[in-house]
């Protein structure tokens, strides 16, 4: 498989040169033996040319499709993903206001405005964070009021609502949240806000989704057609049958897979690139380990709040039937002295002895003597 790359790509170097370079410089050979096994294996299969480049790294991505040094390629790239020819206008500055934890599981966020001063996000995470939508919604939000304020600052008292253009928030996941994989056959989601009612109005926020491992598995054993599906496939794709099929059918993404492979011929470099990669990687799964866990937490402790009220409820329901109990107590108790009343008045106008009374209510009545003669007194 290498040897098929590098009848492509000439610049790629031997496993052996390759480590005897290692060997020699004492920073590197530290570095690599820092490294698990499976790990030095994947660093030399990726620049020997067993394995495909990885650009979703960030040192690769920002050299491959960055803005400001390859604007023509990004414009591609993001005319691709949006499903409309665009073209970037220039970058803008990061956005101040991501909480810190966030930013530790992004491959890479770039924010530019387009030509028709409409504003794009586009961000790659490794692992998806939790929460996914709102998180969109906040971002875009973000990026609408900036927008906002800086075009109404720019226009002043000629400032109209109508200045104001879309915001597309773009979002790739190398490990998508679960939400994705509910449809398995999908891997490029389109968000906007419509009316039920069929009303027409230009609300601006826009968001495209794009779950790449589920385009991995969707793409399994199936040609590359689509030139958005060939972006994908080069950020992906580690496979030299598939890397050569993608570059003879669009041989301008060969230029790209040669840069690449340029950058892997400086080993300090790429290697530096590859230990932030692991690190980020670990930092990135911790992280999200503690998200699922705290979403644990919060769901175990809606169930307690549930269960809580539900006892609540059950007690409130027993208080009710205890105190409906005590007062048919006191009606009862209440009918009984009245009826013993009138039984002893009815004797005593007969005039049977008060002994007698007391015998008959004691047995009529089930009460004993004691509180029998009270009635007689």
């Amino acid at each position: 498989m290498a040897a098929k790359l590098k009848e492509y790509f000439p610049m790629i170097r031997e496993r052996e040169e390759l480590l005897a370079e290692i060997a020699k410089n004492e920073m590197l050979r530290e570095m690599f033996a820092g490294w698990e096994k499976e790990q030095q294996e994947e660093f030399l299969d990726i620049c020997t040319g067993v394995r495909g480049l990885k650009f979703l790294y960030d040192g690769f991505f920002k050299e491959i499709l960055n803005p400001e040094y390859v604007p023509e390629r990004f414009n591609d790239f993001l005319s691709c993903l949006l499903g409309e020819r665009v073209k970037v206008l220039k970058v803008l500055p990061g956005d101040s206001t991501r909480i810190a934890d966030e930013t530790s599981l992004l491959i890479t966020d770039i924010v530019v405005e387009l030509e028709d001063g409409s504003i794009a996000n586009v961000e790659m995470q490794k692992i998806g964070y939790l929460f996914p939508g709102q998180r969109c919604a906040c971002y875009s939000a973000d990026l609408l009021l900036r927008q906002y304020k800086r075009v109404r600052g720019e226009k002043k008292k000629k400032f109209s609502y109508r200045d104001i253009k879309n915001v597309y928030t773009v979002v790739l996941f190398e490990r998508s949240p679960k939400e994705f994989h509910k449809y398995p056959e999908k891997y490029c989601h389109f968000f906007e806000q419509t009316s039920d009612t069929g009303l027409k109005l230009e609300l601006l926020q826009k968001y495209v989704l794009i779950p790449l491992d589920i385009f991995v598995k969707y793409q399994h054993n199936r040609n590359v057609i689509e030139r958005r599906d060939a972006w994908l496939t080069l950020l992906v794709c580690d496979e030299p049958e598939k890397i050569i099929a993608l570059i003879e059918k669009y041989p301008e993404f060969r230029q790209i897979y040669e840069e690449g492979y340029e950058i892997c011929r400086n080993t300090e470099r790429v290697m530096e690139m590859f230990s932030k990669e692991l690190y980020e990687l670990d930092r990135n799964t911790v992280q999200y380990m503690m998200d699922e866990q705290q979403e644990r937490i919060d769901a175990q402790q809606e169930e307690i709040d549930a269960q809580q009220e539900e006892i609540n409820a059950q007690r409130e329901t027993i208080e009710t039937q205890q105190e409906t109990i005590e007062s048919q107590k006191e009606m009862i108790a209440g009918m009984q002295e009245e009826a013993i009343k009138g039984t002893v008045h009815i004797l005593r106008n007969v005039n049977i002895p008060e002994q007698e009374i007391i015998t008959q209510i004691c047995n009529q009545y089930r009460i004993r003597e004691e509180e029998a003669k009270r009635y007689l007194q």
